[in-house]
């Protein structure tokens, strides 16, 4: 009997291990997800620090950005003149208090006064219209004609908050081929209280955490071809994944282009992406989204005394931009365990990087020279797909439809419960951890996520080690 044939034979009263493939090998620079610009603190604080490849006068720059990404801007008129025009109504009243520590939100607590980290986004299907055709072409989504695109749940004095947001669940069991059960559970929006009338019959929500800041400049720093590479709409390899590129307004550009950021890849840049957060959440206007988000019905809102035609200066954006795009991404621990390497093997065995992409090389045009040329980890291709009905919220963005997601980058992932005391996922937070989250997965990672069903518990517990190393 050939020497493997007798391990194998063995391995039915020992282990299976004698049976499996090798592991994969450690590679080289594995640990550093983002290059050069890696750090390698892994604390609560791991998610604000800046590319470690920053001179010290860019450090500089990168604190002036990060005061003004945590420091609370106020009602107008204030005698901090440079950060006043606060709502009327808004989300928040720092960026910082939704991307806590820079990192990832979480859904509302049952008791809690406000959502916090998570908001609420509305859209209304077209009419056909050519006022809708615009909206979609510039907006992505036709927004509630009194609330707009996005629910303000607080207010300064002397104004209404729009509505009051909670969330509630229903359990979903899920059983392992070993028959292990786990209870996911499904989130239920509840909005009440509203306070400018009915929403329209026909209005669909979408509830949002905020994401983690950090590799956000890397991102954006991908060429557009190496992404479009991985885009397969048609499915012409027959392997059930359809990665699709969302087309999104660049107002800056004036054009279609490439979305790279949000839930749905529906901002092309992180410029955009800072202004519509500082219009949407905080009532602030700039350059870049000079229009506030009081509708039209809301009167009292758009009378109301503000901080200036442009609240957020161009200097300020500038500063605010730098900040976001250098916000460093911690390196990988324990990427020579075995039970890790064990759990990368078991990652790719069952398809999830596929759509989670390992790697891509950073353009040498990179906007900031500490970004560019940079082999960096993500595990995101940054593409849409469509993950099922259990996760569609049944509302289109650009060209994604109410099933497709962009795929979340993974880096960094494995700290959340450090960064943000809590290890709530996906884009509404209803992953309470990792394997949860897992679970969640369908449409095209139906499949992925059933071979994972027939993982036994060692075989879990090596994915999730190698989840958590990220």
């Amino acid at each position: 009997m050939p020497f493997q044939l007798r391990l194998c034979v063995l391995a039915l009263t020992l282990s299976l291990a004698a049976c499996e493939q090798p592991l994969p090998p450690v590679e080289p620079g594995e640990a550093l997800s983002a290059g050069s610009t890696t750090v390698r603190q892994a604390d609560q604080n791991a998610f604000s620090l800046p590319s470690a490849n920053l001179a010290p006068s860019r450090r500089l720059d990168f604190s002036v950005g990060n005061s003004f990404f945590r420091n609370p801007w106020v009602s107008a008129p204030a005698t901090t003149t440079a950060r006043d025009g606060l709502g009327p109504l808004f989300n928040t009243n720092a960026c910082q208090n939704c991307h806590i520590k820079d990192g990832r939100g979480h859904p509302p607590e049952p008791n809690a006064s406000t959502a916090a980290s998570m908001l609420v986004r509305l859209s209304i299907p077209s009419d056909g219209s050519t006022a809708h055709a615009e909206w979609l072409l510039h907006q992505g989504v036709i927004p509630e004609p009194v609330y707009g695109g996005q629910l303000q749940d607080m207010s300064n004095p002397g104004h209404a908050p729009e509505a009051k947001v909670r969330v509630s669940y229903s359990s979903v069991p899920v059983s392992f081929a070993d028959g292990t059960q786990v209870e996911l559970r499904q989130p239920k929006l509840e909005i009440s209280r509203l306070a400018y009338g009915e929403l329209h019959p026909q209005t669909q929500l979408s509830a949002r955490i905020a994401p983690p800041m950090i590799g956000l400049g890397l991102l954006e720093a991908i060429p557009e071809a190496a992404i479009l590479a991985h885009a397969d709409p048609d499915d012409r390899n027959g392997d059930g994944i359809r990665g699709v590129p969302n087309q999104v307004w660049d107002r800056a550009q004036q054009r279609t282009v490439l979305g790279r950021f949000g839930w749905k890849a529906g901002q092309p840049s992180l410029n955009q992406q800072n202004a519509d957060a500082f219009a949407n959440d905080m009532g602030l206007t700039s350059a870049a989204n000079r229009q506030d988000n009081c509708s039209s019905a809301q009167t009292d809102c758009r009378t109301a005394i503000n901080g200036g035609e442009l609240e957020v200066s161009d200097t300020i954006m500038a500063s605010v931009l730098f900040y976001t795009r250098n916000l460093a991404v911690p390196a990988r621990r324990a990427v020579d365990d075995l039970q890790v390497r064990r759990g990368k093997q078991l990652f790719q065995q069952a398809g999830c990087a596929q759509c989670h992409t390992p790697s891509f090389t950073t353009a040498a045009t990179a906007a900031e020279p500490e970004l560019a040329n940079q082999l960096i980890r993500p595990y995101s291709d940054l593409l849409l797909h469509d993950m099922g009905e259990g996760l569609a919220d049944g509302r289109d963005e650009f060209q994604a439809n109410g099933r497709q997601w962009r795929t979340a980058p993974l880096w960094g992932i494995g700290l959340t419960q450090a960064v943000n005391g809590h290890s709530q996922f996906l884009h509404d937070g209803r992953a309470r951890n990792l394997l949860e989250a897992i679970l969640w997965h369908g449409g095209e990672a139906q499949q992925a996520k059933d071979q994972i069903l027939e993982f036994d518990a060692q075989q879990r517990q090596a994915l999730l080690a190698f989840l958590n190393s990220l």
